[in-house]
C-alpha cells in the first residue's frame, strides 16, 4: 500500500543541524523524540540572538534592550496563547518543565483545596510526574487515589469511570501515553469529571507537539507541557490553567516579579501570569520556545498528525512484516488511536543490550522504564526499548531501525 505524507520532509529535516551528523560514521537515526525532540535553525538563531544583542533582564529595566526582552518574552507568551487557543494570556504560566507545571498544580491547588479522604483519580499509564506529586500529598494530607485501568490493548478502561470519579475531587491523566503510544479520548474524561464535580488536568507532554491543541475544547482546567519535546530548548515549560482557578490558587514560589508588594508583615501577589513566575525566568528559553512555536505553526499541526500518523502505519506493519512473532509492540495496534511512540520487546533480547546494538547502526532509541514504573509492573516488565518520530522522520528511518533490530538478533543469536 502506497504511504503519502503532506510535508516536505527533505526540507524540514535541512532546518535541523543535528540530524546531518554521522555517529559511528554512519548517517545518525534519531528516534528518541518522546525524550526530547531536535531543534530547528530557527530555534537555535532566536536564542543566539537574544544573548548576542539583547542579553538584559525582564520587566523591571527602562532602558531600551530591557524593555525589548520584555517585549520578547512576553510575544512568546502570546505565540503559546495562540498555539494552543488560551482565551488569555495571563492563562500561560512559563514554568521550567512539564514536571513543574504538574507540582505547581499539586503544591498549590492541591494542598489549598484537598483534605484527608478527598479523591483524586488518575489512570496506570501515567508519567512519574503525574504520580508522585500526588503521593507526596496523600503523605501530607491522606488523600485517596483511585486507578483507572487499561484493556488488553493499552487503553484506558472506561467501563467503571462514573465509580470511579464517584466523590473525586480531581481527574489527573495524560493526554498520550509515552510508553504505549495511547491517544486518550480527552474530551470524554474532562466531561466525565465536571458532570462528577471533579477539575480536570491533562498532562499534554506528549500530544501537544503532535497534535493540534485547543485547551478550551478539550474541556479541561489545567494542561501541562514541556517545550523541548516541541522542537523548543530544555529549560521551559507551560502551565495552562483557567484564569478564574488560577486567580483563587495561593503562589507556589515566593522571591522577585511574583509580588506586587512585600512589607515586613507580608506581601501581596502579582497579577497573573507573574504570580507563579518567581524569579528572573528562563528568557532565551522562552524566546526560543515561541520560535519553536512559529515553526510548527508554519508547518502546521494537522500536517505533522498527518504525517505521524503514516509513519505509525508504516513502523506497526514494517515491525510485524519483518519479525512476526519475535516483535511485541505495546499499545493500540490501530494507527487511528495513537501517536509515534513504539514500546516493544524483541526476541528475549534486554531492552539495553538492542538500545546498545542499534547504536552501532547510529539508530538511536531509548531503553528503560520510561519513567512510568507502575506501567512496566502492570506489563509484567522491567524496561522496553522504545522508538518515537516527529515530522523530520521517514520511512528510511524505519527501514534503517529494522535493519538494525536484524543485525541485534544475529548478533545475540551465537
Amino acid at each position: 500500500m502506497a504511504l503519502t505524507t503532506p510535508l516536505d520532509v527533505d526540507a524540514i529535516r535541512a532546518d535541523f543541524p543535528l540530524l546531518s551528523r554521522t555517529v559511528h560514521d554512519t548517517p545518525i537515526v534519531y528516534l528518541d523524540s518522546a525524550a526530547t525532540s531536535q531543534k530547528p535553525t530557527a530555534v537555535l538563531d532566536a536564542m543566539d540572538a537574544y544573548y548576542r544583542t539583547v542579553n538584559a533582564n525582564v520587566h523591571r529595566g527602562v532602558y531600551f534592550i530591557a524593555e525589548q526582552a520584555t517585549n520578547d518574552l512576553e510575544a512568546a507568551r502570546e505565540k503559546v496563547r495562540r498555539f494552543i487557543n488560551a482565551s488569555s494570556v495571563s492563562e500561560v504560566i512559563f514554568t521550567k518543565n512539564a514536571t513543574e507545571s504538574l507540582n505547581l498544580i499539586v503544591q498549590s491547588w492541591g494542598r489549598a483545596n484537598l483534605a484527608a479522604g478527598d479523591v483524586v483519580v488518575l489512570s496506570h499509564m501515567e508519567h512519574h510526574a503525574n504520580i508522585v506529586p500526588w503521593h507526596m500529598l496523600v503523605a501530607e494530607r491522606g488523600i485517596e487515589l483511585r486507578w483507572i485501568p487499561l484493556t488488553p490493548d493499552g487503553r484506558l478502561d472506561l467501563s467503571d469511570l462514573d465509580a470511579l470519579l464517584d466523590g473525586a475531587k480531581v481527574l489527573s491523566v495524560t493526554a498520550m501515553s509515552n510508553v504505549l503510544g495511547t491517544l486518550n479520548p480527552v474530551r470524554q474524561l474532562t466531561d466525565a469529571a465536571r458532570a462528577a464535580g471533579a477539575i480536570s488536568i491533562i498532562d499534554g507532554c506528549q500530544s501537544v507537539p503532535h497534535t493540534a491543541t485547543d485547551v478550551q475544547a478539550l474541556g479541561a482546567d489545567f494542561v501541562a507541557f514541556s517545550g523541548h519535546k516541541l522542537c523548543g530548548p530544555t529549560g521551559v515549560g507551560v502551565l495552562w490553567g483557567r484564569e478564574e482557578l488560577l486567580t483563587a490558587m495561593p503562589p507556589f514560589i515566593g522571591g522577585g516579579e511574583m509580588i506586587r508588594d512585600v512589607r515586613l508583615d507580608g506581601f501581596t501577589c502579582n497579577d497573573l501570569p507573574w504570580k507563579f513566575e518567581a524569579g528572573t525566568p528562563a528568557i532565551a528559553e522562552i524566546i526560543g520556545l515561541g520560535a519553536a512555536v512559529d515553526y510548527l505553526t508554519g508547518i502546521g499541526m494537522d500536517a505533522i498528525r498527518a504525517h505521524e500518523h503514516m509513519l505509525t502505519e508504516y513502523t506497526l506493519r514494517t515491525l510485524a512484516d519483518r519479525f512476526g512473532p519475535d516483535i511485541a509492540i505495546h499499545g493500540p495496534s490501530d494507527p487511528d488511536l495513537r501517536g509515534g511512540v513504539f514500546s516493544f520487546a524483541f526476541k528475549d533480547l534486554h531492552p539495553h543490550d538492542i538500545s546498545q546494538i542499534l547504536d552501532q547502526h547510529a539508530v538511536c532509541v531509548r531503553a528503560g522504564h520510561h519513567c512510568a514504573k507502575p506501567l512496566m509492573k502492570l506489563m509484567g516488565v522491567g524496561a522496553t526499548a522504545r522508538a518515537s518520530v516527529y515530522l523530520y522522520n521517514t520511512t528510511a528511518d524505519i527501514d534503517a531501525l529494522a535493519d538494525a533490530l536484524e543485525s541485534a538478533g544475529a548478533f545475540f543469536a551465537f
